[in-house]
């Protein structure tokens, strides 16, 4: 499906952004990325299953309930996505809240992870 190819296309080149705003410091941009990478990825996946959702917490919602309730995906994964949620929050709108070079390096990781474990279910599930 064409839609799926280009979220897969999309988070990855989200994923470079972000290595490009971390190498930069710009951490608050890093983290935004990150969490937009994993958003795309969530979306893709959502998509095989034919659901769509119309807020950042609605995709959040549906990829728990339909990948990790069913134990497609670890815990770990959706509990991830949700804490990257909360960090872009930050980055994008806090105000004397900054993201420190640690957290966007550990998103970054984590990003990469969830994009890498989607992409390879969603390469298993077209053969």
């Amino acid at each position: 499906m064409k839609e799926i190819e280009d979220l897969i296309k999309k988070a990855k080149r989200f994923l470079r952004t972000a290595e490009l705003a971390l190498n930069d410091g710009d951490y608050d941009s890093c983290v935004s990325r990150c969490y937009y990478a994993m958003f795309f990825m969530a979306e893709a996946v959502l998509l095989t299953k034919g659901l769509k959702a119309s807020s950042h917490k609605g995709v959040i919602s549906l990829f728990g309930r339909h990948f990790v309730k069913t134990g497609v995906f670890k815990k770990d994964l959706g509990k991830s996505l949700n804490d990257a949620y909360d960090t872009r929050q930050t980055g994008d709108y806090g105000v004397g809240f900054t993201v420190t070079n640690e957290e966007a390096k550990s998103m970054l990781e984590t990003a990469k992870n969830f994009v890498y474990e989607v992409k390879s279910y969603l390469e298993r599930r077209s053969k």
